[in-house]
């Protein structure tokens, strides 16, 4: 255990390396919102109005409640497999006494820790400059089911991630390609963490919801918004749960068939 603290700690370091980049991911990820909050500000700019089955105060609380949710859930340094695959610096793991699979595992749980902590500070000075009217959840069972959702969401976000990082061992070149495809257009669309996904038509909510997207960013903040009844989330938090089983089975048999395949090219 004491080695996994030890990443841990030092994946935390290394996130403020490359400054840069970790600036203007939290830059984007601000202008992104600022968007999406204009936008849905303007729409319902009459107090009383409600639109979608959202008041204002609910739908500008999506709108921050996507800052804190991406903050733990997309927010993964996992994105780095499929490049060590790709280039060879796996073999560098295969020769450690570690788990390849706890590793990554721990250095997003580092990324998501100083995200979140950057999240809350990029949520306060948002709401002093913006004052929206929010929805505060009292309730304790909500409170408690959106964190489980939460935490279930991260580990389907890793599985599927990670699952994206294995296609360098059969096709290298396509590594970037194959994280770009599934981060930016699959992710951030389909989770809803660019608009709600029930202001979709009914035909489509029920397409998405055969895929673990909508339960990464959408489901989520609907727990906490109260939206979903008691069978609604037991249910919901059960296809998570049983998401992350098939994810992590089918991770371990594509990490066991692309190890035969490995070539370590780089190395």
């Amino acid at each position: 255990m004491k080695k996994y603290w030890s990443v841990f700690k030092i994946s935390f370091v290394q996130e403020f390396v490359y400054k840069a980049n970790f600036i203007m991911w939290r830059v984007r990820n601000v202008f992104q919102i600022f968007i999406v909050f204009f936008l849905w500000d303007s729409i319902f700019a009459d107090p009383g109005r409600e639109l979608f089955g959202y008041n204002r105060a609910q739908i500008l609380t999506y709108v921050f409640g996507i800052i804190v949710v991406k903050a733990f859930v997309l927010s993964a340094r996992a994105v780095d497999v499929a490049g060590e695959i790709a280039d060879g610096r796996l073999t560098n793991y295969l020769l450690k006494p570690i788990g390849y699979f706890k590793y990554w595992l721990t250095r997003d749980l580092s990324s998501k820790a100083l995200n979140f902590a950057f999240a809350t500070v990029e949520v306060g000075i948002l709401y002093f400059i913006l004052r929206p009217p929010l929805f505060l959840q009292v309730s304790p069972i909500y409170v408690f089911a959106f964190l489980v959702a939460v935490a279930l969401a991260i580990l389907i976000f890793f599985h599927l991630l990670f699952i994206t990082g294995l296609v360098p061992f059969w096709y290298p070149e396509a590594a970037w390609g194959a994280q770009f495809l599934f981060v930016w257009v699959f992710t951030e669309f389909l989770s809803g963490a660019t608009f709600p996904l029930d202001i979709l038509p009914i035909a489509i909510q029920k397409g998405l919801y055969l895929t673990p997207f909508p339960y990464l960013v959408f489901f989520p903040i609907q727990v906490y918004l109260g939206k979903l009844g008691a069978i609604e989330i037991v249910k919901g938090l059960g296809i998570m749960a049983a998401w992350i089983v098939f994810l992590r089975f089918t991770t371990n048999w594509l990490w066991h068939k692309g190890l035969r395949v490995y070539r370590a090219e780089g190395r």
